[in-house]
């Protein structure tokens, strides 16, 4: 890796997802508020809704992932249009 060329902030940090609870390591620069002890070392912790263990493309599974209410809020908005 060339250096000088990367930024500061450029460290290995954890990404949990938070469906399947899988955490997986990469170097980022995201800024993280929380932190998380993972095989006796802490990083920094950056939690997604949904990732490649999870998403129905990668498992073959079709489930479906709505944790903001997106889906009813589609539906309300559009149930007057129905005919």
């Amino acid at each position: 890796m060339k250096e000088g060329i990367h930024p500061e902030n450029y460290r290995l940090v954890a990404f949990k997802d938070m469906s399947n609870n899988d955490i997986f390591l990469t170097k980022s620069t995201v800024e993280a508020k929380e932190t998380i002890e993972h095989e006796g070392v802490t990083y920094p912790l950056v939690k997604l809704e949904i990732s490649r263990t999870s998403h129905p493309y990668y498992t073959g599974k079709t489930k479906l992932v709505d944790t903001a209410g997106r889906i009813d809020k589609f539906k309300n908005r559009y149930a007057k249009l129905k005919k």
